[in-house]
């Protein structure tokens, strides 16, 4: 692709070197990762070339962008001086955030954790940290809401950053219990024609709720409180006639709820509770002429005090780079089709 006549070339003079200088070689060797491959992805990423040269590293490029990375780079620097390590999500976290990475943490003061630039949860396999800004902002808001709703499409996070904020509350003693729920629609009412008991029928279902448990309470601790029913899996249509207090409940899937099934769940939050529901508009499996509870919850609860609304779009897919460009092909096709 060549030089549009309308942009200027960069001048030679703007292509100067920022240099940065990190006394810990070790800690270097970490910084720049193997085979320099995290200063290759801070190079492609962020449009500027890093060289090495002894314990300092010259950042070339325009001025914002040689800024910028340098920025990137004090605070992958700062994070292993914290013990802790360097992967290749936390930098492409560090440049979506546009900031250095936060600062290690102490306790679990929920309210520490939202001072400027840190946010991050604590569980018992590991800490997590919101990897772009609308990310950031549906941490905070669930911590301050009663009430919150993640959409947005697959892979941006909703679902495993709202049970990662229910076990680092449930490890604070914020709440007794984590209830987690999706609506088994794929089953819909022939549940009885497959194979097994009814946890077994239902499991499949759950397992991304499952998943995400997994990765932050250790195997053992996991059993003990599901047998103690200190953490539930169940499907939506089980909530029906329960009050749930002290809880910290997750409805993931819920645009495939139906409207009356959302007013059922939302109106179990009981005393000392918070409640998350998360859910994707544009993958309704519902049958035709079915309308989504979650998009009338939308509309019936824009305003009410004690609710928020996080929206994330491809932009804060965190999984493989490819599902962000999948769902973006997807919608520029909705979007010529309509």
């Amino acid at each position: 692709m060549g030089i549009s006549a309308l942009t200027p070339p960069t001048r030679p003079e703007e292509l100067v070197e920022t240099l940065l200088e990190f006394p810990d070689n070790r800690l270097l060797i970490g910084l720049c990762g193997e085979f320099d491959r995290n200063l290759s992805q801070v190079e492609h990423q962020m449009g500027v070339h890093v060289l090495r040269r002894g314990n300092r590293l010259a950042v070339i490029g325009d001025k914002p962008s040689r800024d910028a990375a340098a920025a990137v780079l004090r605070g992958l620097y700062a994070r292993l001086e914290a013990g802790r390590g360097v992967l290749a999500a936390d930098i492409d976290s560090a440049i979506r955030l546009g900031r250095p990475m936060p600062d290690r943490m102490t306790g679990l003061d929920q309210i520490e954790m939202f001072s400027p630039g840190s946010v991050e949860l604590r569980t018992r396999k590991k800490a997590v940290e919101p990897r772009t800004e609308a990310q950031k902002a549906y941490v905070a808001n669930l911590f301050a809401n009663e009430l919150g709703f993640g959409i947005g499409p697959a892979g941006t996070g909703k679902t495993y950053l709202a049970v990662a904020v229910g076990v680092t509350m449930f490890i604070g003693g914020m709440v007794d219990k984590i209830i987690l729920s999706r609506p088994a629609v794929e089953a819909g009412e022939r549940l009885g024609f497959l194979p097994g008991d009814m946890k077994e029928k239902i499991d499949p279902y759950m397992q991304p709720l499952y998943d995400a448990l997994n990765d932050f309470i250790p195997q053992k601790q996991l059993a003990k409180l599901f047998e103690e029913k200190r953490i539930e899996i169940a499907p939506l249509a089980f909530m029906r006639g329960r009050t749930l207090s002290n809880a910290f409940v997750v409805l993931d899937e819920a645009q495939n709820a139906t409207t009356m099934q959302m007013k059922m769940f939302l109106t179990r939050l009981g005393e000392g509770s918070r409640m998350v529901i998360t859910g994707d508009r544009t993958q309704v499996d519902l049958p035709r002429g079915t309308a989504s509870g979650l998009q009338d919850a939308e509309r019936i609860l824009a305003g009410v005090k004690g609710v928020s609304f996080n929206y994330f779009t491809s932009k804060d897919v965190v999984r493989h780079p490819l599902v962000a460009r999948i769902i973006e092909a997807y919608e520029a096709d909705d979007g010529a089709s309509g």
